[in-house]
């Protein structure tokens, strides 16, 4: 499972955390600012276009 690129956010905090860094701890799920466990993931801004009739 490739997860590189993908970046979460603390939902405390709200410092970005990348998942390079997740990696590094051993895999814990963890704020690297305040310690926080809830992390949510941060999803590009794409805009999606629908062609219409």
């Amino acid at each position: 499972m490739d997860r590189t690129g993908i970046i979460y956010e603390c939902m405390r905090c709200g410092s970005t955390v990348p998942s390079e860094e997740l990696e590094l701890r051993g895999g814990e799920i963890k704020c690297i600012i305040c310690g926080y466990r809830i992390l949510k993931k941060v999803k590009p801004p794409v805009v999606k276009r629908v062609k219409a009739r």
